[in-house]
């Protein structure tokens, strides 16, 4: 129960920052966005319909067609976002602020809390609905992976968002989604992001036996085999923060300035020791 209330207290706030960004900072600076909410944005600059009452019946629409595509939890917690998010966008209509001589600043602030305002929404393990939708329904359909789908939508909204807003506005929201798109991986990831990082060295014990004294991590060591020598070698294999990394790389260069590194980013991991992934 402690669990569903912090999920739901996490979606209210994430929809209120998100609303916020659009109506303070987007809408008063005729930015647009990407996806349904983009729509949204541009439906009320050509018919001055109100932003919240058109999410909802896009949102509503989509969720409808799409909702097998997603497990229980994260439907309900989407329609509880759709439904939040609309209201917040309706009652916090009239309270935007208009940047005259700085429409970057505009960009950058809206970016900023939609991103916010998402990350929150996706820890809990809700969707934004629309665009998630809908780039399930191209993966279904097309083959697209759902990143593609989503990047499509947005740029295709964001295109025809043109002929509203001009340009020039355009480009400022481009800015805006990048920025909400950094902040949604930094919310999700945190500053515990990690990295596997794979050693092929000659001296894999020494590695290991330091790694495991100064930094007080474990190794999996791995046997391998030279593909043109055929001889047997031991690999080391760990995962660790981001922030680790220079410590290690240190220690390696160390003890075998001639091994062989590799850094992969890390997005999910899940298993004891680890926090279980986010649902995005």
């Amino acid at each position: 129960m402690k669990k569903l209330l912090r999920d739901i207290a996490l979606v209210a706030l994430g929809s209120l920052i998100f609303a916020l960004g659009i109506n303070y900072f987007a809408i008063p600076n005729r930015l647009s966005e990407g996806g349904i909410i983009g729509i949204t944005v541009v439906t009320h600059y050509l018919f001055e319909w109100s932003p919240g009452i058109v999410n909802f019946i896009l949102n509503s629409i989509l969720l409808a067609i799409g909702y097998r595509f997603f497990d229980k939890q994260t439907v309900i917690y989407t329609v509880i976002s759709i439904v939040l998010t609309s209201l917040f966008l309706h009652v916090t209509e009239q309270i935007g602020v208009q940047i005259n001589d700085d429409t970057l600043l505009a960009a950058l602030f809206a970016g900023l809390l939609v991103g916010i305002g998402l990350g929150l929404i996706f820890r809990a393990g809700g969707t934004s609905g629309g665009s998630a939708i809908l780039a399930r329904l191209a993966n279904e359909y097309l083959g697209w992976s759902v990143g593609k789908g989503m990047l499509i939508i947005d740029i295709v909204v964001i295109a025809g968002s043109i002929f509203i807003i001009g340009q020039e506005k355009a480009m400022y929201t481009l800015i805006a989604v990048y920025v909400g798109a950094k902040v949604i991986d930094f919310m999700i990831e945190g500053l515990d992001e990690r990295v596997a990082v794979l050693i092929i060295s000659e001296k894999p014990n020494e590695i290991l036996q330091k790694v495991t004294t100064a930094m007080s991590r474990g190794l999996t060591v791995l046997e391998g085999r030279g593909g043109y020598t055929g001889s047997n070698k031991e690999l080391l294999y760990i995962v660790i923060n981001k922030q680790e990394l220079v410590q290690l790389k240190k220690i390696i260069c160390e003890l075998d300035d001639h091994a062989y590194v590799t850094v992969h980013n890390v997005h999910e991991f899940i298993g004891k020791g680890y926090k279980a992934s986010q649902v995005s």
